[in-house]
């Protein structure tokens, strides 16, 4: 089953180590070889790159001074405190000015979503002054002020709190990049309206403007923008690499 998710140019194994060793339980459940899967997308787009992050392109809308200089696949971001559960971001990309988070999202923003869930911890007095706009959608989405049909703005804001944490204690700028598909219509043939992935593209603009000027930065493209900038790299494996992902995924 596993031998149909990865391409064949990548280092399966030491891919698949990451995810069997992340909090996800991605692979034993088998939701990495789901058709709808946003977990082999990302395994396979920037798995790629594991073991030479040197490689990576410059990501769309970041503005971090580039090489790479490591790549994490499942990279947790912590919270300024020990217990409890702590933001696992599906890349997290360290540059020599930034600290990076990405979160991909494939067909989830199409499904049916229940009620925004954060739990009293993220009220605690921790994130700064400069957080004031993660901060004013966290109420929202408390007392139902502000709501998301597609888009999970409550995951966003435990993720811009944890890269927060994370570029404070790296001393380094943060920035959480949101990288979605527009595919077409769903494995099954289905399709997804145009309606849909333009109200999806509203919400983001909403939560952008939400939180712009914070000290975490809220970018966001489409993984048919960084297969474009993958497609026109340097390095002839890179390129390679970019036609496979555009043959084997719909974006």
């Amino acid at each position: 089953m596993l031998d149909d998710v990865l391409l064949p140019h990548l280092d399966a194994g030491a891919i698949l180590e990451v995810y069997r060793s992340a909090p996800g339980n991605e692979v034993d459940s088998g939701k990495i070889a789901s058709a709808e899967s946003s977990s082999a997308l990302v395994a396979n787009g920037f798995g790629f790159f594991l073991r030479t992050p040197e490689l990576l392109p410059p990501l769309p809308g970041v503005g971090a001074a580039w090489p790479a200089r490591s790549m994490k696949l499942e990279g947790v971001a912590r919270f300024p405190w020990a217990g409890g559960r702590h933001p696992c971001l599906d890349v997290l990309v360290d540059t020599p000015d930034a600290v990076v988070g990405i979160e991909s999202k494939r067909y989830e923003p199409f499904r049916s979503h229940g009620a925004p869930s954060l739990s009293e911890a993220y009220w605690r007095p921790v994130w700064g002054d400069r957080m004031r706009g993660f901060e004013r959608v966290r109420d929202g989405l408390r007392d139902a002020s502000l709501t998301f049909e597609h888009l999970d703005a409550a995951q966003l804001v435990k993720h811009g709190f944890g890269l927060r944490t994370a570029g404070a204690r790296a001393r380094k700028r943060a920035t959480l990049l949101y990288l979605f598909c527009e595919p077409p219509t769903w494995p099954d043939g289905r399709a997804v309206t145009a309606a849909a992935h333009a109200r999806h593209r509203r919400e983001i603009d909403l939560f952008a403007t939400a939180v712009a000027g914070d000290e975490v930065d809220f970018v966001h493209g489409t993984w048919r923008d960084v297969i474009a900038i993958w497609a026109a790299a340097d390095h002839d494996a890179v390129r390679g690499h970019a036609t496979a992902m555009l043959g084997h995924f719909a974006m």
